[in-house]
């Protein structure tokens, strides 16, 4: 009896450490993703620039202040809504924003291309709200945008940055950014009060998330038409210009530039609500990573936002590879793919069963999760797999066109798609109708014997039939 007891006791214990194990195991992967690496900022995401996907994050969708790192939003739609090579000039306004600043002065002419390197370089806030204005100027109502800018008042230099400033939602929205709200040019903290139509009043703030603060500066330098221009911007060491009978030195404050081979592009950022915040992308060996932090440490902890820059930076290299959707192992094998039956479908014998084959579509559709896949796979690290899952019609009703979308193909990491692909059908099949039932009974009669036909024709006495 004793040793039964023990032998029960044993299996209990090996029982449990099983257990453990497996849990511990199946809990792996979720570990690995939520890995808590060394990180001072209270908000930081990793991007795919590729893909969008978000390979590590800590509080990255709680929307925050992200002070200057704005001023990449504001380069990349004044980029895409003027020349650089286009002059403007400036607003008592424009020249009245508190330091860091250009000290341009009222009056005075700049080219847009010269200013966007002061915004971008020094992180001028006088430059980003000339810019600003000259652009959203135009969205004015007829004599505010013909009026010189020089003349306008505070408020109606106001009413242009917001107009800009709406140009900048806009983008978001396009981006697929939702939970961003941009009311300066220059990332200064603001407030802005709307009345609903239920005369409820509420208020908005200038913010954005670590993960959607990441995807505006994976659209700047992937996706946007002034892509190149915006790198070439953004990369520059320092910029040297003369305007008004003065000259300007712009030095590059991107230490980030230098810290890591392949670093491409970045913008810095501080307010004392926002704290130090920064955006950057680096590339290497075919894989592009942006990292974004917000809130990462105050006076006197400068250094903290490039420490967390180089750590993020180094888990994305280390960490993930690159899997492609058609590789062994992963592609959808298309001898799963069946013909489909379609009712009241013509056929090409009376009695037959309509149908048609179906194929992948030629061109795939890579759209769904967080945003529009650019590349045939992701990036993945070891413990992750890609899922295919598929689906497709039994049964269709004619009529049915060629190419008519019947299933699709859909490939997902944890339970988010990342690209999509069609299953369509390859040939056309008609609805049943009188005509094709005319067709039928005259195929068939046509083929009598002829000495059968015969019998259906009318002889007539004294003609030679």
């Amino acid at each position: 009896m004793k040793k039964i007891i023990w032998g029960f006791f044993c299996a209990l214990l090996l029982a449990a450490g099983i257990s453990a194990r497996a849990e511990e195991a199946e809990g792996r992967g979720a570990e690995r993703q939520t890995e808590e690496l060394t990180l001072y900022a209270m908000s930081a995401a990793l991007l795919d620039a590729d893909t969008g996907r978000v390979l590590y994050g800590k509080n990255a969708d709680t929307p925050m202040a992200m002070a200057s790192t704005t001023k990449i939003m504001t380069c990349i739609v004044v980029l895409e809504n003027v020349s650089p090579e286009e002059t403007l000039t400036v607003s008592a306004y424009a020249a009245s924003m508190p330091k860091v600043k250009l000290y341009i002065k009222q009056g005075e002419e700049y080219t847009v291309g010269d200013l966007l390197y002061s915004l971008m370089l020094e992180s001028h806030n006088d430059s980003a709200v000339a810019l600003a204005e000259y652009v959203g100027k135009r969205l004015l109502p007829g004599e505010l945008a013909e009026k010189p800018t020089e003349q306008f008042t505070a408020e109606e230099s106001r009413q242009a940055v917001a107009a800009f400033a709406g140009l900048m939602n806009k983008k978001a929205v396009e981006i697929g950014c939702t939970d961003s709200w941009f009311i300066t040019p220059n990332g200064l903290d603001a407030t802005q009060e709307f009345t609903l139509k239920d005369g409820t009043v509420i208020q908005k703030e200038h913010c954005t998330t670590a993960a959607e603060l990441a995807r505006i500066m994976a659209y700047c330098i992937r996706e946007s038409p002034e892509r190149e221009r915006f790198l070439e911007i953004t990369g520059k060491e320092a910029y040297a210009f003369g305007a008004n009978g003065r000259s300007y030195s712009c030095v590059n404050h991107n230490a980030f530039l230098n810290m890591m081979e392949g670093a491409l592009s970045g913008k810095t950022g501080f307010t004392n609500k926002a704290g130090y915040c920064y955006v950057g992308s680096l590339e290497r060996d075919g894989r592009t990573f942006v990292v974004a932090l917000l809130a990462c440490g105050w006076p006197n902890n400068k250094s903290y936002k490039w420490s967390d820059t180089r750590e993020l930076m180094q888990y994305g290299i280390e960490n993930y590879f690159f899997r492609s959707f058609s590789e062994e192992g992963v592609a959808f094998d298309e001898n799963l793919l069946r013909r489909i039956t379609v009712l009241n479908g013509q056929t090409e014998l009376l009695g037959g069963v309509a149908g048609t084959e179906v194929k992948l579509a030629g061109n795939a559709e890579e759209e769904g999760g967080p945003a529009d896949c650019r590349r045939e796979g992701l990036l993945l690290r070891a413990d992750e797999e890609i899922t295919v899952e598929y689906s497709q019609e039994e049964v269709l009703t004619a009529p049915v066109e060629a190419g008519r979308k019947v299933g699709e193909v859909l490939y997902s990491v944890d339970g988010t798609v990342y690209k999509k692909q069609s299953i369509v059908t390859v040939s056309e099949v008609r609805r049943i109708d009188l005509r094709w039932c005319l067709e039928q009974v005259l195929d068939r009669f046509l083929i009598l014997p002829l000495p059968e036909a015969r019998l259906f024709q009318t002889e007539r006495p004294g003609t030679e039939q």
